[in-house]
């Protein structure tokens, strides 16, 4: 699902990073990993159980942050001499390290994922797991889930197969660098199928009618001696890279299906009345959307560098809620069973140091491809692990929300006063006088509040803050 990501520069304020710090302990989050997790995990980091299989032989490479340490896929793409072409595709394999029923298995069940804060990250695993022995960082051997993903010349998944082996990364890349080597056409051949793969992944998402929302990603960003809000618009190498992860997902699920065991990632159909909100708030920020051009292709035509069309794909989150697990056993059909937004039954089995799903469904789909029963700590998690995941989601997305609207709120507060450009982009039907607005610069999503008239959806207004309280997380605007 898109995320508002926030980045903070090292350099930030003492009084910003102690509102961070109220902040999880108001939420409960877990932070400290106790004594026994500890120790069981540099117990398992001195004795992993390795496969057998070596594949250290594939040349894989990582795309991640710069910064990132916690690296949970390294992929390496090539031709087929038949035609078409053959992505492996390797997950870290956690369940090396991790014994079920132990210290670190609870722990991991009672955090589900990974935190993310802009200050600093809350893993679901010890470091010296997730980023140490677990992560595929470059030029160390590593047990790995490795998927062997053979496609046609259109890129439609021909065969899958995943089994367990030894891994080795050659390079950690970035995003930037990605696409500046595949502009440039300096990238090897394994880097620059990553463009002609996605390309081709991404039209058949097209055609299925499914959607990926290029999501302007929020920033925090060092500005002389106080800082700025910005938004990074992703690149085209991000997408490419995310239509791997799908294409896994998407072969996980068919795996699981077929063996009739295993847990899907599951949305719903937007609810009546969501695209028509979407219409209203495309007209306000004078979006051509002709009524017979669907939602899909719409979006795909959108400039994410444009602030219009930042704001309009940010409302188009509102679509992707109500997304959950589905779990099923004994050959059960899984009700629901698609992801609407991917438009095909999908798993979430790519980011298993960051999220504990992960773990089980690459066991299962191993089982599944073996042709084995799934183990029974596997079978025994997986009626629990739905509502186990949908409360970890819903506190990352907490923790998510309230640090936007606290880092807002703390770089806004000597502000209070002053007057910006923004564009009125929401304007609630029975509450004429309170919408939300969207600043350029900085860039912020905030709520206003009219005294008098009604607020004109879609104009372009000049808005004073009226408050910003990190106290509060509050930001709030009303009309010039």
């Amino acid at each position: 699902m898109p995320r508002r990501h926030m980045i903070m520069a090292d350099a930030d304020g003492v009084a910003l990073r102690a509102a961070l710090r109220a902040l999880r302990t108001g939420l409960g989050v877990p932070l400290e990993f106790p004594a026994p997790v500890l120790a069981e995990a540099e117990r398992a980091v001195r004795n992993p159980v390795l496969p057998g299989l070596d594949a250290t032989d594939v040349p894989l490479f990582t795309i991640d942050p710069p910064a990132s340490r916690d690296l949970d896929q390294a992929m390496h793409l090539a031709k087929r001499p038949s035609g078409g072409y053959r992505v492996h595709y390797a997950i870290a394999d956690v369940a090396a390290c991790v014994t079920p029923g132990g210290a670190l298995d609870a722990e991991a069940h009672r955090r589900v994922t990974t935190l993310y804060f802009p200050d600093e990250n809350v893993p679901l695993h010890p470091a010296v797991l997730s980023e140490g022995a677990a992560s595929l960082l470059p030029d160390q051997t590593r047990p790995a889930l490795l998927w062997r993903l053979d496609l046609d010349a259109e890129g439609r998944v021909e065969t899958t197969d995943v089994r367990r082996a030894l891994v080795r990364s050659r390079a950690k890349l970035d995003y930037e660098g990605v696409q500046k080597a595949i502009d440039g056409g300096t990238a090897e051949e394994a880097l620059a199928l990553l463009k002609d793969i996605g390309t081709l992944r991404e039209a058949l998402e097209a055609e299925r009618g499914g959607i990926s929302l290029n999501v302007p990603e929020q920033e925090i960003v060092a500005h002389g001696d106080s800082y700025r809000l910005a938004y990074r618009a992703p690149l085209p190498a991000d997408g490419w890279n995310a239509q791997i992860s799908l294409m896994t997902g998407m072969a996980a699920a068919e795996l699981m299906l077929a063996a009739g065991t295993g847990i899907l990632r599951t949305l719903p159909t937007a609810p009546d009345g969501a695209v028509g909100r979407l219409r209203r708030a495309a007209k306000a920020l004078r979006i051509e959307w002709p009524h017979h051009v669907p939602y899909a292709e719409l979006v795909r035509s959108l400039d994410p560098h444009r602030p219009a069309h930042a704001a309009f794909l940010q409302e188009c989150t509102s679509l992707l809620r109500g997304a959950g697990y589905t779990a099923f056993t004994g050959g059960a059909t899984p009700d629901p069973l698609l992801h609407a937004a991917v438009a095909a039954p999908y798993a979430h089995c790519t980011a298993p140091l960051r999220r504990l799903v992960d773990r089980y469904t690459g066991e299962l789909c191993v089982a599944a491809v073996a042709g084995d029963e799934p183990p029974q700590w596997v079978l025994s998690a997986l009626a629990a692990l739905p509502k186990e995941m949908a409360d970890g989601t819903r506190l990352a997305n907490t923790a998510e929300r309230e640090s936007v609207d606290l880092v807002e709120a703390a770089l806004l507060k000597d502000r209070v006063g002053e007057i910006f450009e923004a564009t009125v982009i929401d304007v609630k039907e029975r509450e004429p006088l309170v919408g939300t607005v969207h600043l350029e610069d900085p860039a912020v999503v905030g709520r206003i509040e009219a005294t008098s008239g009604k607020l004109p959806l879609g104009d372009r207004i000049r808005v004073r803050l009226t408050e910003a309280d990190p106290g509060t997380t509050k930001v709030l605007f009303a009309p010039a």
